[in-house]
């Protein structure tokens, strides 16, 4: 598009009204393509626009070398030597406007995003179990890059030479051996047999992704944007795919039934593991139970266990003081003069000894009467200080609380002879029917004449004794 400057003169305004470019070459009106002085003759006073997220790239070609100048958008002003200091450099303070200058100009579109549709024809991929089977395999797909370092883009493009189609194929061309060295390590990277290789796509992308976006980006000087690999077509019908088929079939058949096994093996192991341990349960469980009886059973009748004890201990001392009066008796009949023999002694030796054991016999044989002596009723009196009615039982008869457990009932003569032997005592807890709660039997009045102190012996008669 051309204006006409008020002098007469004609001004260019230099704009870029594509739709779809990637780069494109500016031409002035009427112009030709081709070489000529025409094609690239810009006047000062020119009006340049540059639209928002385009460039606009001015080459002056010099005796060393093209010189380039870069006016990004938005951007809409007249062209001077005052904002286009490369100008200045090039055509000099000399020129006024109007006066025209050589320069190529070149937009380039940074806002465009370029998708190039790819795809790699069949080639063989191997599963890394079996090296001898190759499946042929094809992959399709997108790749979506754009123009970001433009200076990178024009330092690896001849921008006079660019064509849009023939860089695609380039890019397409780059792609597909990039995209294929992936696909084909795919099976040795990620442990992963051909025949599922689809399975995995989303993972095989982003593993790509990475190294199409840098390769592109040092080779061709585009931003990768995106990177869409939509197919990985295996082809079934192939004599390879079929061998690996087969060979997986066997193999995974052998997995099976090997797995089978193991889990036969494990779950009898288990079932047997698991028998042991619950007779090893059952067996400790039923000796505890055994020990736990036992010592109950041994609480329950300790206080008889001890009476029993203490009087098989007075019936031997009785027996053994009744043998010495014996033994003393058969020494003094052997003798000549009689020394030794003392009548006396020997008499009281056998009627302690005999006396204390009939006692100790007596009151041991009352004593276990009254231990199993039932309840009325079959019932058990009720707990110490429980303060509840316990059932009846004989008048006569008490129970007597020994390590917190009650134990009888007892007759008023067992009671004395437990008096006697200190088992029973004014602090002991006692119950009988007709009584609200346990009390002390020195509280009793119907049992304090059995605590009645047992006078001392005459000194004579000790003296004889001896």
């Amino acid at each position: 598009m051309s204006i006409f400057k008020r002098d007469g003169g004609l001004m260019d305004e230099i704009r870029c009204d594509e739709k779809d470019y990637l780069i494109w070459k500016w031409r002035p009106q009427g112009s030709s393509g081709g070489a000529n002085a025409r094609e690239n003759a810009i006047r000062l006073g020119s009006s340049l626009r540059v639209r928002d997220g385009a460039v606009a790239v001015f080459v002056y070609k010099q005796k060393d070398g093209p010189i380039q100048d870069f006016i990004e958008g938005p951007y809409d002003q007249i062209l001077s030597t005052k904002n286009i200091p490369v100008i200045a450099n090039v055509i000099g303070l000399a020129y006024d406007g109007g006066t025209p200058f050589q320069a190529e100009v070149y937009f380039i579109n940074l806002a465009e995003v370029v998708q190039v549709k790819f795809a790699v024809p069949f080639f063989d991929v191997f599963d890394p179990r079996f090296l001898d089977f190759g499946v042929p395999t094809a992959v399709r797909g997108t790749l979506t890059f754009n123009i970001k370092d433009y200076r990178e883009f024009i330092r690896l493009h001849r921008l006079d030479e660019f064509d849009l189609d023939t860089f695609q194929r380039q890019v397409r061309d780059a792609i597909t051996r990039y995209v294929k060295a992936i696909v084909a390590n795919a099976p040795m990277d990620f442990n992963l047999p051909v025949i599922q290789i689809d399975r995995r796509i989303t993972e095989i992308n982003d593993a790509a992704m990475p190294v199409v976006s840098e390769r592109l980006g040092n080779d061709f000087g585009v931003n990768v944007t995106g990177l869409d690999i939509a197919v990985i077509e295996i082809d079934k019908t192939s004599e390879g795919f079929q061998q690996l088929m087969a060979v997986t079939r066997d193999v995974s058949t052998a997995t099976v039934q090997a797995q089978a096994q193991v889990n036969i093996k494990n779950l009898e192991d288990q079932q047997r593991i698991n028998a042991e341990n619950l007779d090893e349960t059952l067996r400790i469980q039923r000796e505890e139970t055994q020990y736990a009886q036992r010592k109950q059973t041994e609480t329950s009748y300790f206080d008889a266990y001890k009476l029993e004890q203490q009087a098989a201990v007075g019936i031997a001392g009785a027996e053994a003081l009744g043998n010495m009066g014996t033994s003393a008796s058969m020494a003094g009949a052997g003798s000549e003069d009689g020394a030794g023999l003392n009548p006396g002694a020997m008499m009281a030796g056998l009627a302690m000894g005999g006396a204390i054991g009939q006692n100790m016999a007596g009151m041991m044989n009352d004593m276990m009467q009254g231990m199993n002596q039932p309840t009325q009723g079959g019932q058990t009196p009720p707990p110490i200080m429980s303060g509840q009615t316990p059932p009846p039982i004989p008048s006569t008869a008490y129970f007597v609380a020994q390590n917190n457990q009650p134990t009888g009932a007892f007759d008023m003569n067992t009671l004395s002879q437990m008096a006697a032997s200190g088992t029973l005592t004014k602090s002991s807890l006692v119950w009988k029917d007709g009584m609200t709660e346990w009390v002390k039997a020195g509280d009793v009045e119907e049992l304090v004449s059995i605590f009645s102190q047992m006078p001392p012996i005459p000194a004579s008669n000790s003296s004889e004794v001896n």
